[in-house]
């Protein structure tokens, strides 16, 4: 009887019962659809398109002059284009490494270690869950500059390596190892850092790809270090020099930020379809149900 009625609510087949959800499902996926096809046909469109009235949805005459243009511009100080780009792949890529090693490791002695203010230090990371970036750019200011760190290429990276929602998802998943195997591996004769690696990274990887997804995009889409604490040009990000393009009454510069627009969405929509299902299971294993 259990089995019957479980086939009827789930059944292995299309139920006629099920295309209204289907439908539903549909609609909603077509609409969320919408901004990231304006977003890559925005991209394509001449200049008369991109000012035409009323706005067209659609590109009619698709051209590559607006990503020609983009890479063939330079800075008023002879800063080419690509070197912005360089500098932010650089930077997302250092700082999704660093993170996912300071997270896993401090997961790990978070869960698994005893020390004292062990609970004090995870309520300070959760307290900090709250704040925004922009709470605390006074603070994170002043500790650059005490640090001697104006105008390193280093400040791109280190104030993105305090990531207290990664902290929060690797501690909870790790909490779900069991403490046996642990035990077990150190009576072998295991250390920490073997146990991190062997142990904790492959069975972390859910989380760990979902801090890589925050992590990347936190700093790919950041524009405070090249604002605040960057003075020379040739150390600025990509996502920098497109919100230079986006100036008030610049006409010339709309087919570059379109264009512009596309590359900065793109890497970010293709590491999260690449994890996205590590994701899901980030979620449903760390307590944000």
């Amino acid at each position: 009887m259990a089995s019957f009625q479980s086939s009827k609510i789930n059944p292995v087949r299309l139920h006629t019962s099920q295309i209204k959800f289907f439908l539903i499902l549909i609609a909603m996926a077509v609409f969320m659809l919408l901004p990231l096809i304006f977003i890559l046909f925005n991209a394509f469109k001449p200049m008369d398109e991109l000012f035409a009235f009323p706005p067209r949805f659609l590109v009619h005459r698709p051209t590559l002059n607006n990503f020609h243009a983009l890479f063939s511009a330079m800075t008023v100080t002879g800063v080419p284009v690509d070197r912005f780009f360089l500098n932010s792949i650089v930077t997302g890529s250092l700082t999704v490494i660093f993170t996912i090693a300071i997270s896993v490791s401090a997961g790990y002695a978070l869960s698994k270690k005893k020390f004292k203010l062990k609970k004090f230090l995870f309520e300070v990371n959760t307290l900090a869950l709250m704040f925004v970036p922009i709470a605390v750019a006074i603070p994170r200011y002043i500790v650059i500059v005490q640090l001697g760190l104006i105008d390193q290429f280093v400040t791109h990276i280190l104030p993105m390596l305090a990531m207290p929602v990664g902290l929060f998802l690797i501690k909870q998943f790790v909490d779900q190892v069991p403490d046996s195997l642990l035990e077990a591996a150190q009576i072998d004769g295991a250390n920490d850092w073997f146990i991190i690696r062997k142990i904790i990274y492959p069975m972390a990887k859910p989380a760990i790809a979902t801090v890589a997804i925050l992590a990347f995009q936190a700093a790919w889409n950041s524009t405070e270090a090249s604002s605040m604490y960057i003075d020379q040009e040739n150390l600025r990000t990509f996502a920098f020099y497109m919100s230079t393009l986006a100036a008030p009454n610049v006409v010339a510069g709309m087919g570059m930020a379109a264009a512009s627009a596309l590359i900065m969405f793109v890497p970010n929509l293709i590491i999260f379809i690449i994890m996205q299902s590590q994701v899901m299971d980030t979620m449903a294993h760390s307590g944000l149900k």
